[in-house]
């Protein structure tokens, strides 16, 4: 397998010296792994939607409303 990187990104690799092999083997691997819990999720919550329904539009606003709660409160903690 080849994989062809742009001329900017392969003059970064170079100039700092990276291990180009070994960081593509790891985004390879966290990307098939994201793409698992994804598709994992979608099952899930599939299923879980084929038991109990789909969600009211005003569920559907609260949670989407915890969810910003959630990550303002990441984004204040890690910043």
């Amino acid at each position: 397998m080849q994989v062809y990187l742009p001329d900017e990104l392969y003059e970064l690799v170079k100039e700092r010296g990276l291990p180009a092999s070994e960081l593509l083997q790891e985004a390879i691997r966290v990307e098939v792994r994201r793409r698992e819990l994804v598709a994992a999720s979608e099952k899930y919550t599939a299923a879980l939607q084929h038991q109990v329904g789909a969600p009211s539009p005003s569920q559907r606003a609260r949670a989407a409303d915890v969810a910003r709660r959630v990550v303002s409160r990441f984004h204040r903690k890690a910043g």
